[in-house]
């Protein structure tokens, strides 16, 4: 879905699109899943790796036109839901 109307709309830019849009929502996923408070040399380097793998990624959903954006969309959804009830569930121990 996302694929088509990249290669319709912006035909020379797909792989860039796609690398942005992949990025962003795998920064996402890792702030709402798996981020720590770390220092900050080894989130930039957490950072360069995402990237890094964010290449293997756009390759993914640009050449074998696999639906990775859809994906990772659905995946940012369930963790900021399951982030949402922890604080609410949180918040509430609290005022007992």
């Amino acid at each position: 879905m996302v694929h088509q109307f990249l290669v319709e709309n912006f035909p020379d830019q797909v792989f860039m699109i796609f690398f942005f849009l992949n990025y962003l929502l795998l920064i996402l996923a890792y702030k709402l899943g798996f981020a720590q408070k770390i220092p900050v040399v080894k989130s930039v380097i957490i950072y360069i790796l995402l990237a890094i793998g964010t290449v293997v990624v756009s390759l993914f959903s640009g050449i074998a036109e696999l639906p990775t954006v859809e994906s990772l969309v659905v995946i940012v959804l369930v963790l900021a839901i399951y982030r949402f009830r922890m604080h609410n569930e949180r918040k509430a121990n609290q005022t007992e």
